[in-house]
């Protein structure tokens, strides 16, 4: 399938880090402090961990943190997992996404990896029920394991993500936001100019699709309509796009209906407006629904953002 890669932003001088949340509230006493012993550099990564009371074996969750924050970082969905007695787990994965070490490293897929090892050591885990979760800078993580995990994780919800750092390192640039600084140093940049063959490597959209992982995985990706333009958040939602129709090309997709056209990404990119009758999430109106071999795709009436009680209620069922 031949690749229009498309972005699509306004120019600004906003800086959209305000729209990843600080920790406004505090984790509760039913969640503990853990440190996992990173096995490949040996360093300690702490994490948010609660462990279910029910003597019968109960799903984890995995919830990432953002881009500029780590493990500290307030999550709602810690909450909603306690009122249900679900195992949950919140790893550092390195912290914010600003180091060489960050940033979707071979580090970080191993602490993900290494958290979930702790908690199914640790907790009366379900391991035919792993889900994991994450928003923005977490999608791209959550993103990143569906790639890379050594775990089998029954479900990945993404949100918000970005999949490409030499295109987000350029359309950060040009709004002058933060992030563009971060890029640079999570690529061991030089001189304002981006190391691109690091960027490559921390970037899931150039990484091999693990085919046989969908036998028994199912991956959705969620991004809110207006989400790249200004004052809605700094991710294009051609991340989203491009890499959802990346797997299907990997996949060997041949029905074309089930990609992402060019005209519909133009459409989408020029009016966000919708495309046809999708329904609805949380409310919010579907503007454009796609799916193929467990894999969905949902452009929402949003900027960048998660709707997380439908989030979570749709992680677990």
């Amino acid at each position: 399938m031949k690749k229009l890669w498309l972005t699509f932003f306004l120019i600004s001088c906003t800086n959209d880090k305000a729209k990843e949340q600080p920790n406004l509230e505090q984790w509760s006493d039913e969640f503990e402090v853990v440190e996992i012993k990173s096995p490949i550099d040996g360093e300690n990564q702490k994490a948010y961990f609660y462990k279910t009371t029910s003597s019968e074996p109960q799903p984890l969750i995995v919830s990432l943190h953002t881009w500029s924050f780590d493990y500290t970082q307030y999550d709602s969905i810690n909450i909603q997992s306690v009122e249900k007695d679900l195992n949950y787990i919140h790893p550092d994965f390195r912290g914010p996404n600003k180091s060489k070490d960050a940033c979707c490293s071979d580090l970080v897929i191993s602490d993900i990896d290494a958290a979930i090892d702790f908690a199914i050591k640790n907790a009366n885990v379900d391991t035919s029920r792993i889900y994991v979760i994450g928003n923005s800078g977490g999608g791209y993580a959550t993103i990143a394991m569906f790639m890379k995990s050594k775990h089998r994780i029954k479900k990945f919800s993404s949100w918000v993500p970005l999949v490409d750092l030499l295109r987000w390192y350029d359309e950060t640039k040009i709004r002058k936001l933060e992030y563009a600084n971060d890029i640079l140093s999570c690529t061991e940049s030089d001189s304002n100019i981006l190391n691109e063959d690091i960027a490559k490597k921390k970037s899931p959209i150039y990484w091999q699709t693990p085919k046989e992982k969908l036998n028994y995985a199912s991956l959705d990706i969620y991004t809110g309509v207006y989400d790249g333009m200004t004052g809605n958040g700094p991710i294009p939602i051609t991340h989203s796009i491009n890499f959802y129709n990346k797997l299907l090309n990997d996949l060997g997709e041949k029905d074309k209906s089930k990609y992402v056209s060019d005209k519909e990404k133009l459409f989408l990119l020029e009016y966000r407006k919708s495309l046809g009758s999708f329904g609805s999430i949380a409310e919010r109106k579907v503007f454009l629904f796609k799916e193929s071999n467990n894999i969905r795709l949902t452009l929402f009436d949003g900027g960048h953002e998660i709707l997380k009680g439908f989030a979570f209620e749709q992680l677990i069922k």
